[in-house]
């Protein structure tokens, strides 16, 4: 599936412009989004902040569910549980979000978020499940 006009709604959220968060890659069933890590998306420590971390997760995921829903139907986060596993250090953030199950009512997908370093190497740095209602889109 392509960024299509019909598909760009999903990522086109205020809160992503201001982060600076784009997907790279579309899929059904599955999105890639990319971060270019700005010094304002930092903590105290000079590590990306968890919050951007998990809106990226978060959102990400939402944009994969978003691809396997019908017409007049979008994704709206029910809950979401991110496991922080390293400090987010980097050029970079890029998150690959997967459906696992899609419902009805409801539907579940993970994401993993990486930090790219500047040899292009990745690192895993977050893990999240992300459940999602199905619901009539505003």
């Amino acid at each position: 599936m392509a960024l299509t006009d019909d598909f760009k709604w999903v990522m086109n959220a205020p809160f992503l412009k201001l982060l600076g968060l784009e997907a790279v890659s579309v899929e059904s069933g599955r999105v890639v989004s990319r971060l270019t890590v700005r010094e304002d998306h930092h903590q105290q420590n000079g590590y990306v902040h968890a919050g951007v971390v998990g809106t990226m997760a978060d959102h990400t995921a939402g944009a994969a569910s978003a691809t396997v829903m019908e017409e007049g139907f979008m994704p709206l986060t029910i809950e979401f549980k991110v496991n922080l596993l390293r400090p987010a250090v980097g050029r970079a953030l890029v998150c690959e979000a997967n459906v696992l199950k899609a419902g009805k009512a409801v539907t579940v997908a993970e994401s993993e978020v990486f930090a790219e370093d500047d040899n292009g190497e990745h690192k895993l740095v977050a893990k999240a499940t992300v459940t999602l209602a199905v619901v009539p889109r505003r």
